[in-house]
């Protein structure tokens, strides 16, 4: 995993948009190899962050917390 990346399930403070879009944002440099895309991929890169926000958002919502399940 990106060490950038922290987790966000639980975290104390409470995960804000813009921490997901930053994981996001993350996610998308390391797996497409690019810290800025070109004008030619902006666009999909753009998007790509979004899609992925969404989908953590939608896991964060959907996870249950368990006992003793607080992050540090």
């Amino acid at each position: 995993m990106c060490r950038s990346i922290k987790v966000l399930r639980n975290a104390d403070p409470p995960t804000t948009p813009a921490d997901i879009s930053a994981a996001s944002l993350q996610f998308v440099r390391k797996v497409s190899g690019y810290r800025k895309p070109s004008r030619a991929n902006e666009e999909v890169f753009n998007r790509a962050i979004v899609e992925i926000a969404g989908s953590v958002e939608r896991l964060l919502a959907s996870l249950g917390e368990s006992p003793g399940s607080r992050v540090p």
